[in-house]
């Protein structure tokens, strides 16, 4: 397969550094908050990279769950890859690839476990289906089967039944990550992307332009 003529033009906006907003938290809110008025598949869907403290990386897709002053949020088994990793090394990064409107938005800083009332308020608040599977599969590790891994969600329905509080797993939590750099990058013509970014200077930000 010949790939090297797969590519788009893009065109469809810009950005300057009078467009920001003051700090990034702010500019973000109102860039997801675009991706979910143009109908933007997942907008909340982002790649979450890890990487060992010897430095090889790893990247996944996980869902944004909460977004504040202090960071933002996901939540996943603890025990998984990435929990592990990021219990060894917490720096991370995240993207956000809103292909539809030529953006993305990439976010570097640290991650730290949430509290466990917020946790379970979370938990609380997933479809039943979501809050079984979290007992279910131990993420991560090797399954035989698929149908091993059916055994194993029916075995928890039947322990907690169809009703009824199902109680958070004790390897399952969130985390927050506090940004340290965000990037905004919106495409653009020639492939002359604008590239705006917020780094964090004590209880500040400064932003500058990068070059494509």
């Amino acid at each position: 397969m010949d790939l090297s003529g797969l590519r788009e033009e893009y065109g469809r906006g810009g950005l300057d550094l009078p467009d920001l907003a003051a700090d990034p938290i702010e500019m973000f809110e109102r860039w997801l908050g675009q991706a979910v008025e143009a109908g933007v598949h997942e907008p909340n869907a982002m790649v979450l990279s890890t990487a060992t403290p010897e430095g090889a990386p790893s990247s996944r897709m996980v869902l944004l769950k909460g977004i504040g002053p202090s960071g933002f949020v996901f939540y996943t088994n603890q025990g998984s890859r990435k929990g592990a990793e990021l219990a060894a090394n917490a720096r991370c990064a995240l993207l956000f690839p809103w292909h539809p409107l030529e953006r993305q938005v990439r976010i570097e800083g640290t991650a730290a476990p949430i509290p466990d009332d917020e946790v379970e308020a979370y938990f609380r608040s997933r479809p039943r289906g979501a809050q079984l599977g979290a007992w279910a599969s131990d993420q991560s590790r090797p399954v035989a089967s698929r149908s091993a891994l059916a055994a194993s969600y029916a075995r928890v329905q039947e322990r907690f039944g169809d009703d009824g509080p199902v109680p958070v797993p004790p390897a399952w939590g969130g985390y927050r990550v506090r940004p340290e750099v965000v990037e905004f990058w919106q495409g653009r013509p020639s492939r002359m992307h604008d590239r705006l970014v917020y780094r964090r200077r004590g209880d500040g930000w400064t932003t500058e332009r990068l070059a494509p």
